[in-house]
């Protein structure tokens, strides 16, 4: 069974960074895809970055540039940092396991275990 913790979420003036970690426990065939996810009331959960076991990223547009996703796999731990934080990256983040890495889409359908979430509020 794989089990996901995140933790590092908080509130940061526009501008400001965060570093979101995820601790990852379980089948090694079942988390070699790790992933990042966001959700606000209302809406769909998003899709923000992922990552395979050998470093292959993918990011979501609207955070490009801004944050970088990584992976210890020593200490089997999922990280995000989150720089130049806006209003609209607020909600609630997730981290995510799959066994298959995809390289062009970040559907949330393609991954099989979830974290609890972590609450990013960025003000004005």
């Amino acid at each position: 069974q794989v089990q996901l913790v995140e933790s590092g979420g908080g509130s940061v003036q526009a501008g400001g960074s965060l570093r979101l970690s995820c601790a990852v426990s379980g089948a090694t065939a079942s988390t070699s895809c790790l992933a990042w996810f966001r959700q606000t009331p209302g809406k769909e959960r998003e899709g923000v970055a992922n990552v395979d076991r050998y470093g292959a990223t993918l990011y979501a547009e609207s955070v490009r540039g801004r944050f970088t996703v990584s992976r210890d796999n020593v200490k089997n731990t999922l990280y995000l940092q989150m720089n130049n934080l806006k209003p609209d990256d607020t909600a609630r983040y997730y981290c995510a396991a799959g066994r298959r890495y995809y390289s062009n889409d970040l559907a949330p359908n393609r991954y099989s275990y979830w974290g609890q979430g972590t609450q990013v509020t960025v003000s004005t």
